[in-house]
């Protein structure tokens, strides 16, 4: 009974690392509330989050965290994008990516097929750290997650997009690699498949196409797109054949990698949207952003005003950060 009240207190108390506790709080967040809302696939929550949120609670917290990214390299910065986008579309963004297994849960998010090669979760651990040290109990790792999404931005862009990021969030408590599959877009998806996908979580076309933007940094399993790729000696592809060539040489396994965008791997920049209308991306999701009227005009407008996707990709960081929060403000 005393080991069972002891996991009780952890559990409701968390801990400094935000990978622990299957059910429980990530780690230090603030005190959760007695009743939870249900998680929801509507539209963005409205209002609760609020920009400068640890102005006063936790002075210096978001320079904390962007110190911590910028020391990373481009790979784990990538990751960090890609760890947002991946909490937000599975119960909304409330760090429930990052709880390990547990004996209480011994399937949690982490272990889902889509997310088997996330990176970054050591640097959320670091951030986390950092903020206990200076203020026990009051950052989220939840909103820990979106600052280092902003910054990995901003640093892979060459500072050229950087937003404000509105906080606030709670930590989520359910963490189940079931619902993994189900919310997050698969690499071999068409174009309506994705547009619903996306108005699942309140975000539009716009939206969509901005995020996918993503895809100009970091690397992808050649399993990802195997599918497109034809057979060696052959070039029965909707790829640029070019590029099949290369992929062909370069994925001699399914668990090869390979850089998303052979241009500009490194950098967070419009030349996705090049790759797109040029028949050199990876994944048919990709290539499926031609294949509707809208989409096609949005691909082009990115990838021929570098700045203007600049924006769209900042706002549409911004609206999915607010997808189905468990919202400290609401309580």
């Amino acid at each position: 009974m005393a080991k069972l009240a002891v996991l009780t207190l952890l559990a409701l108390l968390g801990s400094v690392a935000c990978q622990t506790g299957g059910y429980g709080y990530g780690g230090g967040s603030p005190t959760p509330p007695i009743t939870y809302p249900q998680p929801s696939y509507g539209p963005p929550a409205a209002g609760g989050l609020k920009v400068g949120y640890y102005d006063y609670k936790c002075p210096g917290a978001e320079d904390v965290v962007r110190k911590v990214v910028g020391y990373k390299d481009a790979g784990v910065k990538a990751g960090l994008v890609r760890l947002f986008f991946h909490d937000c579309f599975v119960q909304g963004c409330d760090a429930s990516v990052l709880l390990d297994p547990t004996p209480a849960n011994a399937e949690p998010e982490k272990v889902g097929i889509p997310n088997l090669s996330l990176r970054g979760f050591e640097v959320i651990d670091k951030a986390k750290a950092a903020l206990e040290a200076r203020c026990p109990g009051v950052v989220s790792c939840a909103d820990i997650v979106a600052f280092a999404g902003r910054d990995a931005s901003y640093f892979l862009s060459g500072r050229a997009i950087d937003f404000d990021v509105p906080a606030g969030r709670y930590d989520g408590r359910v963490s189940l690699k079931n619902e993994t599959i189900p919310n997050l877009p698969p690499p071999f998806a068409d174009v309506d498949r994705l547009k619903q996908m996306f108005a699942a979580k309140g975000l539009d076309a716009v939206d969509m196409v901005a995020l996918s933007g993503a895809h100009s940094i970091g690397r992808s399993q050649c399993s990802s797109f195997a599918d497109r790729v034809p057979p060696s000696g052959t070039t029965t592809s909707d790829m640029d054949a070019n590029l099949a060539a290369s992929l062909q040489r370069q994925c001699t396994t399914p668990s090869d990698t390979v850089a998303q965008d052979a241009v500009t791997p490194d950098a967070l920049d419009n030349q996705y949207y090049k790759n797109v209308m040029s028949r050199q991306v990876l994944f048919r999701s990709d290539a499926a952003l031609m294949t509707a009227a809208d989409t096609m005009g949005l691909v082009r407008a990115s990838a021929y005003f570098p700045g203007w996707w600049n924006a769209k990709f900042a706002e549409a960081m911004v609206k999915m950060g607010a997808v189905a929060n468990l919202i400290s403000k609401q309580f």
